[in-house]
C-alpha cells in the first residue's frame, strides 16, 4: 500500500472527478492521502472532503506565496488543528522564487506556523523554494526540531537534505524525480535514508513519467514510488512498504484518524 503524503484534491479539476480519483487510488493500492490546506478561507472544504471520505485527511495552514485574505494566527491554527482529521500544520515555509524581495512578512508567517506546530504537537509541512537557507535557518532558530515533520516536493540539493534529515523532518518526492533531466533530485532521492523518505504527487501539479503535463492525481504516486525503487535497486513493494510507515511515523495523528 502507498500513501500520497500531499494532494490539493479541493481544487476544482479535481474535486469536480472526486469519485473517479478516489476509484483509481483503490486501484493502485493508494489507502490514504493529505488533503493541504494554503489558506484560511478554503480550508473549510479541505477539512470537508476529509470529514466525508475516511482514506482523506487535512493540514491547515496559509501557503509563503498566498498574499491575499486573512493571515493567520497561532491561535486560530492550533484551533483548526485540533479537528482529528487535521494530521499537519501547512503549508508553509518560504518562496523567493515569487516574492524575490525576500519580505519579513513571510518569515514572520513561517514562524507563526512552527509556534503553532509546536503548540498543538502537530508536524509540519514545509515548501521551500529559491530559499532553502533561510528556510533551514528558521526551522532551526524556532525549534521545528521539536515536532518535526517533512520537506515536500523537495528539489534541492544534498547539503540542503542533510541539513533538514539533521533537524529530523523527512524528504518526500513528487513526480519531479521521474523527470529526465532532474538529476539533482535523483541523486538526492537514491541517497537520503529509506526510513526518511514520503512519496507524494502534489496533485494537480507535477504528473510523473508517462503523464507529464496533464493533471495529476493521488493514483500517480504509484510511478514516484516505482522510479525511487529503481534508483536504490529495491521492488515498489519494498518502498511502498517504508514509505508507508514513514508516513505514519511522520504524521502520528494520521493512524488515528484513518481507524476511527
Amino acid at each position: 500500500m502507498l500513501v500520497d503524503s500531499h494532494c490539493h484534491l479541493d481544487f476544482p479539476d479535481l474535486a469536480a472527478r472526486l469519485p473517479e480519483i478516489l476509484a483509481k487510488m483503490a486501484a493502485n493500492q493508494v489507502q490514504a492521502a493529505v488533503c493541504i490546506g494554503v489558506n484560511l478561507e478554503d480550508f473549510p472544504r479541505v477539512l470537508a472532503l476529509a470529514e466525508a471520505h475516511p482514506q482523506l485527511l487535512a493540514s491547515v495552514g496559509v501557503h509563503p506565496e498566498h498574499t491575499e485574505g486573512a493571515e493567520p494566527t497561532v491561535e486560530q491554527l492550533v484551533a483548526l488543528a485540533a479537528h482529528p482529521r487535521v494530521v499537519a500544520i501547512g503549508e508553509t515555509g518560504l518562496d523567493y522564487y515569487w516574492h524575490k524581495d525576500k519580505p519579513e512578512w513571510q518569515r514572520q508567517r513561517f514562524r507563526t506556523h512552527i509556534a503553532a506546530a509546536k503548540a498543538c504537537g502537530k508536524p509540519l509541512v514545509i515548501h521551500t523554494r529559491d530559499s532553502a537557507a533561510d528556510t533551514i535557518r528558521l526551522m532551526a532558530e524556532e525549534g521545528a526540531g521539536a515536532v518535526g515533520g517533512v520537506m515536500h516536493c523537495f528539489t534541492e540539493d544534498w547539503e540542503v537534505a542533510k541539513q533538514a534529515l539533521d533537524l529530523g523532518f523527512y524528504i518526500s518526492f513528487s513526480g519531479i524525480v521521474t523527470f529526465k533531466n532532474a538529476k539533482v533530485v535523483k541523486e538526492v532521492a537514491a541517497k537520503v535514508p529509506l526510513e526518511r523518505i514520503l512519496v507524494e504527487t502534489d496533485s494537480p501539479y507535477l504528473a510523473p513519467t508517462p503523464f507529464r503535463g496533464k493533471t495529476n492525481e493521488p493514483a500517480y504516486v504509484r510511478h514516484v514510488a516505482e522510479e525511487i525503487a529503481t534508483l536504490r535497486g529495491l521492488t515498489l513493494q519494498e518502498v511502498a512498504a517504508a514509505t508507508t510507515a514513514n508516513f505514519f511515523r511522520c504524521f502520528p495523528a494520521a493512524g488515528t484518524a484513518l481507524a476511527a
